[in-house]
């Protein structure tokens, strides 16, 4: 096992990770490709500029040529990893969309939900970028998926999730426009409070419930109205929405592992999505990308990064309950260091699922086996495969050299975080800054925050390149300059040699759409 280990570790330290190759699996696979090897395609590039970009040597800072391409003068730059993977594994989207309204009720749809979700693989006919005076709802839409093990994951994303999610909005955007009414328990019939129990039980319950409450009068005598004891929760709009991004992230990432049958979709990626609807922003993060909102110089997290040390409990609580998925060759117990065989007998810090602190443990001879989380850092893994833990794709990612799959541990949902846009007053200068981990892994959110402060501070309020000529500063202060020893930052710090793409959003255009 410990060989297998460091076979894999010395593939991913040379650009190389389990489960696929740098080079997109370029000349491995029969299959077509689902879509091509692309940049944003709001940058306008030719394909002579996407080729002059793959420059590991260079590495040009991509920026957006013409502001009118994104919406809300919204910013956007990027740059070329130093030689991780051939290609550039980071993908953005940004779009305007259009939600349908559904059927009226006079002429009901008799087609199954299943069945329109599975006709979107293409992402053909929803009305995108719709006149904003169309009957349904306008959302706007900003993606970043950093890929690993390949680019065809995280192309797939950028060029279907916002599809999977305006489908999701479309079944509840009725209940949306409206604030006053309160979602039903279901679609087209009415709520059965007692479905869960047989004729008997629930007669039973009733009575019981009814004795309970000191109901007085006899069953089934006129002036007594039916008692109702099963009551609903309130569920808020707000939770509509959320709950319809993260059936988006799962339908997407089913739609990857259903199509990389007959298509190459090589490696996953993790997701960062952006939703603006009806004055709030939904940020939904499944990965260790970031985001963050820069406000009078406040700084507001609006993400978490899902790595292997902050769900260590997850990962240990299912490793514990289906100990199969690891294989007789993991243990889900952690220890301050890896365990050897003359420990056997002796006692050793340790922590499982259930703790947040350390305690001490007699060693087996199970502990012996290799950690399910293991290293510290940007070096932890899980399997000691894979730094991240949650993100899409990824189905066929094993441990090297074995049969033991990563998915299980991965997961594909979503945490979404929700900023009240109308509630604050915002000034030209207050931004909400994604990025994927190219830039954070180098520069604190600190340091963003006032590298961004200061530039827009020195920037004409009026001039609609702001944004971007922002966004290009922080990839270059992510990136740094190359020296004989590398790339470098300030105070000769080392540079990020990974890929780094930064989307910096005014909050206060986002006020004006409201």
């Amino acid at each position: 096992m410990l060989t297998r280990v460091k076979s894999a570790v010395a593939n991913i330290m040379g650009g190389i990770m389990a489960g696929g190759t740098n080079g997109d699996n370029l000349g491995i696979s029969d299959l077509p490709l689902k879509f091509p090897y692309m940049r944003p395609e709001f940058l306008g590039l030719s394909p002579d500029e996407i080729e002059c970009s793959a420059d590991h040597i260079a590495r040009p800072i991509l920026i957006l040529k013409e502001t009118n391409r994104l919406p809300w003068t919204t910013g956007y730059a990027e740059v070329i990893n130093a030689g991780k993977s051939a290609l550039n594994e980071d993908q953005a989207c940004c779009e305007v969309v259009a939600l349908k309204r559904r059927p009226a009720p006079s002429t009901p749809s008799h087609t199954p939900t299943t069945h329109r979700r599975s006709s979107l693989p293409n992402g053909e006919g929803l009305g995108l970028r719709e006149s904003a005076d169309s009957e349904g709802l306008v959302l706007h839409y900003w993606g970043l998926f950093d890929g690993h093990a390949g680019s065809g994951a995280a192309v797939v994303a950028s060029r279907l999730l916002h599809h999977h999610i305006q489908l999701h909005l479309q079944e509840v955007q009725d209940i949306l426009r409206n604030p006053a009414v309160l979602p039903p328990t279901c679609f087209g019939e009415e709520p059965n409070h007692h479905q869960h129990l047989s004729p008997g039980g629930a007669q039973r319950a009733l009575t019981r419930a009814a004795s309970l409450r000191g109901a007085s009068g006899a069953p089934g005598s006129p002036s007594t109205p039916a008692p109702r004891f099963f009551t609903e929760k309130k569920v808020q709009h707000e939770s509509l929405v959320i709950g319809a991004i993260e059936n988006a992230f799962k339908d997407m990432d089913a739609q990857i592992e259903r199509e990389k049958a007959v298509y190459n979709i090589s490696g996953g990626c993790t997701a960062l999505a952006v939703v603006h609807l009806l004055g709030k922003l939904y940020v939904a993060n499944a990965g260790d990308s970031r985001a963050i909102i820069v406000r009078n110089g406040e700084i507001v997290p609006m993400s978490t990064e899902f790595t292997p040390e902050t769900e260590r409990q997850r990962l240990q609580f299912l490793g514990f309950m289906q100990p199969h998925l690891l294989g007789n060759e993991f243990t889900y117990l952690e220890f301050p260091r890896r365990v050897q065989r003359k420990e056997v007998g002796k006692r050793m810090l340790y922590r499982d699922f259930t703790m947040n602190g350390w305690a001490y443990k007699t060693i087996e001879d199970d502990d012996l086996k290799f950690p399910l989380i293991y290293g510290e850092g940007k070096k932890a893994r899980v399997l000691a495969t894979i730094g991240v833990t949650r993100g899409l794709g990824d189905h066929d990612l094993k441990v090297h050299d074995s049969n033991i799959y990563i998915k299980p541990f991965l997961s594909c949902c979503p945490e979404v975080k929700v900023y009240p846009l109308t509630q604050f007053e915002h000034g030209a200068d207050d931004v909400l800054v994604l990025a994927t981990d190219g830039l954070w892994d180098v520069l604190s959110n600190e340091e963003v925050a006032e590298a961004v402060t200061c530039f827009l501070g020195n920037c004409d309020p009026d001039d609609q390149n702001r944004y971007t000529m922002a966004a290009q500063d922080l990839v270059m202060r992510a990136r740094g300059v190359l020296r004989d020893r590398g790339w470098r930052i300030a105070n000769d710090r080392l540079g990020s040699g990974d890929d780094i793409s930064v989307y910096i959003i005014p909050l206060l255009h986002g006020n004006k759409q409201t």
